[in-house]
């Protein structure tokens, strides 16, 4: 998986967020710009090429406070 498909993913908004995201979101009190922000800046730590039903990963980046933010 590359990074810059995914930044190019989220510019064009061809993304699905789960009920599960949402509700780990509200859980962290973050929000997807500070998430978005960190994806565009940050870099892949993990691969799950076999993910069903579509690959994922594990992305690590900054939001624009600096706070760590580890997002699948």
């Amino acid at each position: 998986m590359e990074i810059g498909k995914i930044i190019d993913a989220i510019h064009k908004n061809r993304l699905r967020i789960t009920d599960h995201a949402d509700e780990e979101v509200r859980a962290d009190k973050l929000d997807f710009d500070k998430i978005f922000f960190s994806v565009f800046q940050g870099e892949i730590i993990e691969d799950y090429p076999r993910d069903k039903p579509y690959p994922s990963c594990l992305i690590y980046g900054d939001t624009f406070a600096g706070e760590p933010v580890h997002s699948v």
